[in-house]
C-alpha cells in the first residue's frame, strides 16, 4: 500500500484535525471525508479505496473530522456552531491552498461536502457516497437516532434498532460527549437547494443501503448528477474496492 502521511492542521476554534495524504505530491488534488463515528483509516484507507485513488493519480486527503479519529474532541459547546464542519473543510482546503481540486464524502462526509458547496465551495467535481435525498432534507430524524443511541449507550440488547450503532462507537472508541454535542451542529439541506450544486456529481452506493433513502433519487435532483452502485450496505460498502473504483472511474 502506498505510504500515508499524517498531519495536523487547525479548524475553527483552534481545534487539532488529523490530515492523512497518500499519493503523489502534484497529482489532482481530491479531498475525502468520512462517515458519523468512522474515521479516513476506516472509510478510506484499510480497505484500499484511497490506494486505488492514488494510483489513478490523485493526491488524496483525507481529514478526521472533528471528534472522529485523531482529531481534537472538544467537550466545549462552543466548539460545535452551525455546520462547524463545514468551518473545518474550509479550513483544511485553505491550509492546502487548493483552488482546483475534486471534493468527495461518505455519509455524514457526503452531507458535509454538499452543505460547504451551498457556503461558496467550487470543487470542480464532487462525489456523494452513501446519500439519499431524503438523508440530505431529513438529518434531524437521522440525528435522533444516534443521539439515542449515545444516551443509552451500554444498555442496547442486539435486536434494538440502535445495536449497530452502539457496537460500532465502541469499536471506534467514540468520544460520546464530543459526537452528541457534533451531531446537534449538523443542519438539514432543503430538497430545492440541492439545484445549486451544479458540478457533475457522483453518486455512488451500496445496493443493499438505504440508510440515507435514496441515491438515484439524489443524482436525478442534481443538474449534473450520475449514479453508480456498487456491494454493500451502508456499513459495509467502504469495504469493497468497487467504491474506490466507481470514484476513479467518475473522476477519470
Amino acid at each position: 500500500m502506498s505510504d500515508v502521511k499524517t498531519d495536523f492542521v487547525e479548524g475553527f476554534g483552534g481545534a487539532k484535525l488529523a490530515l492523512h495524504t497518500m499519493g503523489d505530491t502534484g497529482g489532482r488534488p481530491l479531498v475525502l471525508l468520512h462517515g458519523l463515528f468512522s474515521s479516513a483509516e476506516v472509510n478510506w484507507i484499510k480497505f484500499g479505496n484511497a490506494k486505488i485513488l492514488a494510483d489513478a493519480g490523485f493526491e488524496v486527503f483525507m481529514p478526521d473530522l472533528r471528534a472522529h479519529g485523531q482529531s481534537d474532541a472538544p467537550h466545549d459547546a462552543d466548539a460545535y456552531p452551525s455546520d462547524v464542519l463545514v468551518r473545518d473543510l474550509k479550513a483544511v482546503i485553505g491550509s492546502l491552498g487548493l483552488s482546483e481540486y475534486d471534493l468527495g464524502g461518505f455519509s455524514l462526509g457526503a452531507r458535509t461536502a454538499v452543505r460547504g458547496v451551498l457556503a461558496g465551495l467550487a470543487p470542480q467535481r464532487l462525489v456523494l457516497g452513501g446519500m439519499g435525498l431524503t438523508g440530505l432534507s431529513g438529518w434531524a430524524k437521522r440525528s435522533a437516532h444516534f443521539v439515542d443511541a449515545i444516551d443509552r449507550f451500554g444498555t442496547i440488547e442486539r435486536g434494538d434498532k440502535a445495536f449497530v450503532a452502539q457496537a460500532f462507537m465502541k469499536s471506534m472508541k467514540i468520544d460520546r460527549v464530543a459526537a452528541r454535542l457534533l451531531l446537534g451542529s449538523v443542519d438539514d439541506t432543503a430538497p430545492d437547494a440541492i439545484a445549486q450544486v451544479t458540478m457533475p456529481t457522483l453518486c455512488v452506493c451500496g445496493a443493499d443501503d438505504r440508510d440515507n433513502g435514496s441515491a438515484q433519487d439524489l443524482a436525478a435532483a442534481l443538474p449534473q448528477g450520475t449514479y453508480a452502485e456498487v456491494p454493500g450496505n451502508h456499513m459495509s460498502s467502504v469495504t469493497f474496492k468497487d467504491l474506490g473504483r466507481a470514484i476513479a472511474g467518475f473522476l477519470g
